[in-house]
């Protein structure tokens, strides 16, 4: 069964009925629901080489390592092959064969395939705080910080940038907190810490250059084919903020970069996000509506995106709202929560008279999903129980030697391979500091050689001694003159006094013990 140009075969209903999903409606977004092991992981794929074959290209999260498979076909020898070409002779597949797809690995970690980076300024605030669980207060410091940076020219691109910026605004928090705000400096000091767990998590890895262009992922090939582009996401999934800050990222780059196209006859891009519900857990309100926001209006740009998650409640309802294509596999109704899920995802189908949709959602069998898709004009179809068409190529990992080969035949092979460190933030700030520190030498230098150069007038401690003693005297002679001219009388020795007084005069320049030696001496000397 040959795919119809302008629509993607899914599979085939209850009664025969043919399940496709329009290539001008795959921009309207998707969900792939079901609890693990129902089939979710295959029919991705299978959806993911059937656009491929379309010349639409691919983005896909491979978060358990067997996505890879994409990039090789099939074979008879492989495990599974029974049973999908069995499916194939079901659904009356005559053309089905094996085939490949053209992929690109790429790893944030640079060990499975391309790295991919992009800089701090890229990322930007908002997603920075929400990747290093910052409250409203450091957010609000972290903003002044990019702000800051901004209005002093100063790039940032890499983490280490980010670290000077922010010991930079901790030094000068008093003229900062004037200009913008409070910036406290135990604000700073989470941040930083919050910094460091973050390369930790390998995201020093991720920010830097060259910086991903997003052109690399909208190419097909000399066949005509979408470029599928897989990220192993096995190690990422590790550290599971970094995992969606990085799909939200990206989906946000989509959105600035690509031009308006309204509603093509292909998309431009389809982005599976798998294991969507990280993107939302916890995620403060904020975020919520960033990531509402970008769902809503990158349709336009000509991107769907398809979410892929156990449960249809891990999608809030405002998100969940926009997506108008549908693969329900079976859900389990073993906790309240389940319950629940069963409930909701029953109500969002358009409503087949013929079918308890609640009830098939638990009965559902391997490879068997619940489809509802939007037809050319824009309604959604009546919900069918559906077996899903199977892939053509490989299910499960490819192997290290082969991931390699197809590495070293990358259309962007050695583009991305090799960091680029350029002067950045914290070079500036690193110079900056080192002229500061030279200069306040220079002053201190030159500080000390005017004092050399200044001459010096001393008088030695026997001139004070002598002028003291001199002076004393003489205003002594003076008060015994006086008496006598006034016939008055002395109460005191002059001699005694004038002494005493030079004694005094004396003290008050030489401290200590020597002091004291040289005062007894001449009081000694002057009574004899």
């Amino acid at each position: 069964m040959a795919d119809d140009t302008s629509t993607i075969f899914l599979g085939l209903g209850a009664n025969g009925e043919r399940q496709s999903l329009a290539l001008s409606r795959a921009n309207r977004h998707g969900l792939i629901a079901g609890a693990t092991g129902t089939g979710k992981t295959v029919t991705l794929q299978g959806l993911a080489e059937s656009f491929s074959a379309d010349g639409v290209p691919v983005f896909v999260a491979d978060v358990k390592g067997d996505l890879s498979g994409i990039s090789m076909p099939g074979s008879p020898t492989f495990k599974h092959a029974d049973k999908l070409e069995g499916r194939a002779q079901e659904l009356g597949m005559k053309d089905y064969a094996y085939s490949d797809n053209p992929a690109v690995f790429w790893d944030l970690y640079g060990e499975q395939g391309h790295p991919i980076r992009t800089t701090i300024s890229e990322m930007g605030p908002l997603l920075l705080a929400r990747l290093m669980d910052l409250n409203d207060t450091q957010e609000g410091v972290l903003n002044i910080a990019f702000h800051y940076a901004d209005e002093q020219g100063l790039l940032l691109l890499d983490l280490d940038d980010l670290q000077s910026m922010l010991a930079h605004c901790a030094e000068n928090a008093s003229e900062l907190s004037a200009k913008y705000g409070n910036v406290s400096k135990a604000s700073v000091g989470a941040i930083q810490r919050s910094l460091l767990s973050l390369r930790t998590q390998g995201g020093d890895m991720f920010f830097g250059e060259p910086a991903l262009e997003i052109d690399d992922f909208l190419c097909v090939d000399e066949q005509g084919r979408g470029l599928i582009n897989v990220l192993a996401a096995d190690k990422l999934m590790r550290s599971p903020k970094l995992y969606a800050t990085f799909l939200l990222w990206l989906l946000s780059e989509l959105f600035e970069t690509l031009p308006e196209v309204g509603d093509p006859d292909k998309p431009k891009l389809v982005f599976f996000f798998d294991e969507a519900h990280l993107l939302f857990d916890d995620a403060p309100k904020a975020l919520e509506e960033k990531i509402e926001q970008v769902v809503r209006l990158i349709r336009s740009k000509g991107v769907g995106v398809f979410f892929v998650t156990q449960n249809p409640i891990d999608i809030p309802e405002d998100v969940a709202g926009q997506l108008g294509n549908r693969v329900q596999h079976a859900l389990r109704a073993f906790t309240p929560r389940d319950q629940r899920a069963i409930k909701a995802a029953a109500e969002t189908f358009r409503i087949n008279p013929d079918l308890d949709v609640a009830t098939a959602i638990t009965e559902l069998k391997v490879g068997e999903a619940l489809v509802s898709t939007l037809m050319e004009d824009g309604a959604p179809s009546i919900v069918q129980r559906t077996l899903i068409k199977p892939p053509r190529s490989r299910l499960g990992p490819i192997t290290a030697k082969e991931r390699a080969i197809i590495r070293s035949i990358s259309p962007v092979e050695g583009k991305y391979d090799t960091a680029i460190d350029r002067k950045s933030a914290e070079e500036v700030l690193l110079a900056k500091a080192a002229d500061a520190a030279a200069t306040a030498e220079e002053v201190e230098e030159k500080g000390k050689e005017e004092v050399a150069r200044r001459p010096r007038k001393t008088t030695s401690l026997w001139e004070k001694a002598g002028k003291a003693a001199a002076g004393a005297v003489a205003s002594s002679a003076a008060t015994v003159i006086a008496a006598k001219v006034t016939g008055r009388k002395t109460s005191s020795n002059p001699m005694r006094n004038a002494a005493t007084a030079a004694a005094g005069t004396i003290a008050t320049s030489i401290g200590g013990a020597v002091a004291g030696r040289f005062v007894r001496n001449l009081i000694g000397g002057l009574m004899r």
